[in-house]
């Protein structure tokens, strides 16, 4: 018999297993480590790009900041850096890799914020142990001029800060020139109920969380079961073309709906005549569906519902790229994946 032991340990190797699955497909294109802008505190203006830091501490990244002459303090910090990322990344998924956080975080790019681990108080919930690694959506960088990378922090007790980890900008799969690029926030609900896939269905009270980013990064530390995406968009594209939905890579189930209709599935969900759930590969196959002709609505609101099911680990559409491209670009981009491998 399993012990809760046993069992946290296999989820805990099972989460690694899959996140160094997402960074294998990661190559280092800038190192950010070194010294970094910091204050104790907590501001909201201390996000934006137009703040001037002028007077702050520098500090260390990585290391504790309680081994940089802020011993005992607990509460909140910041961080704060300018970086330059060159025009030749363009067309390519970056990520920004923050390494090891003690104890929550949340990382802003010009003032949006891209990604968050663990809970803030009142809701506090450490995160001390996870890897950092959130996609940054192309429409927030300025391409060949200063980024401002604002990290908030807060550490509850003994070592406080960004204190681990290769930081850096990193670079990912080649990019789609989308017709509909749906990597940026989407309404999210944990539970079932297959309603959720109707164009019309009232969603104005979910969580918006980030696409592609796991959901534990985004609130739902350790959740496993299911939980619903939705997104709505206006289709300006070819009412002739045959278009292809792509989701990346989901952990571990989905079934994908446009305007409430079917248009893709991957994995087996439990039903009345076969209640188990089994998995496998699933979480590491990557999503392309077709979508048939006559769902999208042209100049019309559309919307994408995805139905998730996560048996462990990681969960969620947690590695792009995501969103709309017609048939013919989406053979092409695959012709490449399938050449670099990297797929």
């Amino acid at each position: 018999m399993r012990t809760a032991f046993t069992i946290g340990l296999i989820c805990l190797l099972t989460q690694s297993f899959q996140l160094k699955a997402i960074q294998g497909h990661l190559s280092l294109l800038q190192s950010m480590k070194g010294s970094w802008s910091f204050s104790i505190g907590i501001n909201d203006e201390w996000v934006s790009p137009k703040y001037d830091d002028s007077g702050w501490e520098t500090i260390k990244v990585p290391s504790s900041w309680e081994d940089q002459g802020f011993n005992g303090y607990n509460g909140y910090a910041f961080y704060r850096k300018k970086v330059t990322i060159s025009s030749a990344h363009k067309g390519r998924m970056l990520y920004l890799c923050m390494g090891y956080i003690d104890d929550v975080d949340a990382v802003f790019l010009n003032g949006h914020k891209i990604g968050s681990t663990g809970g803030f108080p009142p809701q506090y919930v450490t995160a001390y142990n996870a890897e950092r690694v959130y996609f940054i959506p192309e429409q927030y960088i300025n391409f060949d001029g200063p980024n401002l990378v604002a990290v908030k922090v807060y550490d509850s007790y003994q070592n406080g800060g960004i204190v681990s980890g290769e930081i850096g900008l990193y670079g990912g799969k080649a990019s789609v020139n989308f017709d509909v690029n749906l990597q940026t926030t989407w309404k999210f609900k944990p539970g079932d109920d297959l309603r959720r896939k109707d164009m019309d269905f009232e969603d104005n009270l979910w969580d918006e969380i980030f696409v592609p980013a796991r959901w534990e990064d985004q609130g739902y530390r350790d959740y496993d079961g299911y939980g619903w995406y939705r997104k709505s968009f206006t289709y300006q594209g070819s009412s002739e073309e045959k278009m292809v939905i792509i989701l990346g890579k989901i952990d571990d189930i989905d079934q994908v709906y446009i305007n409430g209709k079917l248009v893709g599935s991957t994995g087996n969900f439990p039903s009345r005549t076969n209640p188990r759930v089994t998995t496998s590969q699933e979480y590491d196959a990557f999503r392309g569906y077709y979508i048939p002709a006559g769902v999208l609505k042209k100049g019309q609101k559309n919307t994408v519902a995805v139905r998730v099911l996560d048996t462990g680990g990681v969960g969620g559409i947690y590695e792009g790229p995501v969103g709309i491209i017609t048939q013919t670009k989406y053979i092409e981009y695959w012709r490449k994946l399938k050449k670099s491998g990297n797929y």
